[in-house]
């Protein structure tokens, strides 16, 4: 009777234990409200980036390949949060626009202050059952970005 009563408790921890990247959005909003309400101090410091059970399979593997192929110590492509378009601050009054769908892909505008009005367009992609954001990009001001391109996404 005891390896059952074992075998139940740590299948329970285990479910436990699981990380939120579980989780699926099923609507692009779900994702955007999720992602500017996460606590990056609660992600998986071994993963490409604190925001990683947000971003696609896609989107990983290139912020992967940018840290593979950048030398101890430097900072690689990406040396700013690309959520909050800054390196310090946080966002606050967070608008999401209605998205746009086109088949498994959405267009989504969000706006936020940090220190000042931001906007960012996401696209996002449906994969493993919910949406993912498959690039950010911040096309105002003087020097606009998206994370695709300064990763030497070509596609």
């Amino acid at each position: 009777m005891r390896l059952p009563t074992f075998i139940l408790a740590f299948a329970v921890s285990a479910l436990a234990a699981l990380p939120a990247s579980a989780e699926t959005y099923k609507t692009p909003k779900a994702l955007l409200k999720a992602l500017y309400s996460y606590n990056t101090d609660n992600s998986d410091a071994e993963a490409p980036s604190p925001y990683s059970i947000f971003f696609s399979d896609h989107l990983n593997e290139l912020l992967q390949a940018d840290l593979d192929n950048t030398p101890e110590g430097d900072a690689g492509a990406i040396d700013f949060d690309p959520v909050i378009a800054g390196q310090d601050g946080t966002a606050s009054d967070v608008r999401i626009g209605q998205p746009i769908l086109l088949d498994d892909r959405a267009e989504v505008e969000v706006e936020f202050e940090n220190g000042e009005e931001v906007t960012l367009f996401y696209t996002l992609v449906k994969e493993h059952g919910g949406w993912k954001v498959d690039d950010i990009a911040n096309q105002k001001g003087d020097n606009p970005w998206s994370l695709g391109a300064l990763l030497g996404d070509g596609q």
